[in-house]
């Protein structure tokens, strides 16, 4: 199974780099071009490309990991790409300015909109992205990924990556649910939990 990348900052690297650990190949594009992402290609390996966000969409699986503000644009010009597809929202509602307004939609409700022939799942945006670099298993624990989303197929195919990276996940339900706990300033927003076995 092949995985897109759309955004390579802080949470795509990471999660590049975890994916490739895991045996996935991986396709990354950004707003700057090929040429930008030639040194991080380099740096993850072989099981690394670089592409346009186009090619980005033709992978298996997609991870839309831009900034908040961009998304809109972003989606719009890759809707046709995106139809049918599974794409892991991972984003939070940020300002270019660090704030987080209050939306009167959960995140992933409001991205599912944008592109509604797709499969959203929302994951890894209720975690800081240091803790997505970091190490997953925490002792004989292993750190918590909540994911909410529409599809039951979809979640199950995502669930199993999160999975495989070595995450603990937990299912929140629908998009509404899961946002409305996980997004920025609610309940489960910013906490790094770890599951221990019983």
């Amino acid at each position: 199974m092949k995985m897109g990348i759309i955004g390579a900052g802080q949470i795509g690297k990471a999660l590049a780099k975890k994916l490739i650990k895991a045996g996935y190949p991986v396709i990354l594009s950004n707003s700057r071009g090929m040429e930008s992402l030639q040194p991080l290609v380099e740096e993850l390996g072989t099981l690394a490309t670089a592409g346009t966000n186009e090619d980005a969409c033709n992978a298996d699986v997609i991870i839309l990991a831009v900034m908040w503000w961009h998304i809109p644009d972003v989606l719009n010009k890759l809707k046709k790409q995106l139809k049918g597809k599974i794409v892991i929202d991972v984003s939070n509602n940020f300002t270019k300015d660090g704030d987080s307004p209050k939306l009167e939609k959960p995140t992933g409700v409001i991205v599912a909109e944008l592109i509604p022939d797709t499969k959203i799942v929302k994951a890894f945006n209720h975690l800081f992205g240091k803790w997505i670099e970091a190490e997953p298993i925490v002792g004989n624990g292993k750190r918590v990924s909540f994911i909410s989303g529409d599809y039951v197929s979809a979640k199950e195919i995502v669930g199993k990556i999160i999975t495989e990276l070595g995450f603990k996940v937990i299912d929140l339900g629908n998009l509404e649910q899961g946002g409305r706990i996980t997004d920025v300033g609610n309940a489960l927003s910013g906490l790094n939990l770890v599951s221990y076995p019983n």
